[in-house]
């Protein structure tokens, strides 16, 4: 990406130097991602502990949790205070946190843009960096869940460890494959304005387990398609893009995908509790918001439309 010297956000806030104790339970952030965090889980909490984690995320989603984050997510336990001793910055650190504010900024140029051609105003959204813990208005999250957005607060969560994970374990390297992670989670800030986040989070509360994955598959699947609309328009208006960026993001939305991720995990899939959508699903959405660049193409919720 061609992202070095372009105008960084000012809605960045650096929490990685706090040291913070998170004590919240879980008031709003997304319970999918369980199933393929459950090693890193079981590490952090014992076998008794996940346990309670798993029931607790369970009776969290039966009442409507927010689906917002990239992954998925868990809460820790209320009674479970985290205290993280922030190690100082590190040069290669300093530049992931300049990458981080370059490409905030773009998106906040597309979205800006479209949100002024349909006559509405767009709320900047704040990207959050932590290390480990930090508070939030959905409760406290964890490095572990990886990235997250909270409607409550419009704030984008991000420990940028998650990057490094990305890279080596899901074999997704590359700065746009982490632009990729960054786009999704201010297509949920654009789900919240919309207000479709709200309507798909009332919906759920009628239906059973499997319908409403049905429907977390089809926000998040929005998302990453409003990802490849910001890529859209980041390569023909100010051609931030270079040869094989795509192909990284691409890589990335595979890389995630609930099949693969549960083949990963436990070496079969069960399509009923898919949340995100699988691979093929992720990689088809995104390439068709960066092919079609404009809102109407991400209809997922579109009847009868092919997810």
């Amino acid at each position: 990406m061609r992202w070095r010297g372009r105008r960084q956000s000012k809605h960045v806030e650096d929490r990685r130097f706090e040291r913070s104790t998170g004590m919240g339970g879980m008031r709003g952030m997304g319970g999918s991602g369980m199933l393929r965090l459950l090693p890193a889980v079981v590490r952090l909490l014992g076998p008794k502990g996940t346990l309670i984690a798993v029931l607790a995320v369970g009776a969290f989603l039966l009442f409507g949790g927010n689906l917002g984050s990239l992954l998925g997510g868990i809460g820790m336990p209320a009674s479970t205070a985290v205290t993280t001793s922030a190690p100082a910055s590190s040069k290669a650190e300093d530049e992931q946190v300049a990458f981080v504010r370059t490409v905030l900024a773009d998106t906040e140029d597309t979205w800006r843009m479209l949100f002024d051609r349909a006559g509405r105003e767009y709320r900047y959204p704040h990207l959050v960096l932590y290390r480990d813990a930090v508070p939030s208005a959905c409760g406290t999250g964890h490095a572990a869940m990886g990235p997250f957005y909270c409607p409550g607060d419009d704030r984008v969560y991000l420990d940028l460890g998650f990057f490094d994970e990305l890279a080596q374990r899901h074999d997704a390297p590359g700065d746009f494959a982490q632009a990729y992670v960054i786009a999704h989670e201010i297509g949920h800030h654009v789900q919240n304005l919309l207000g479709t986040s709200t309507r798909v989070q009332q919906a759920r509360r009628a239906l059973d387990e499997a319908a409403g994955n049905r429907l977390s598959v089809r926000l998040e699947l929005q998302a990453d398609c409003y990802a490849g609309l910001w890529a859209h328009h980041a390569e023909r208006s100010r051609q931030l893009l270079e040869k094989g960026d795509v192909e990284e993001g691409l890589n990335a939305a595979s890389a995630i995908g609930d099949d693969r991720l549960q083949r990963e995990a436990r070496g079969r899939v069960s399509p009923d509790s898919f949340t995100h959508g699988t691979s093929e699903q992720r990689m088809r959405w995104f390439s068709r918001g960066y092919q079609e660049g404009n809102l109407d193409a991400c209809d997922t919720f579109a009847e009868g439309v092919r997810l």
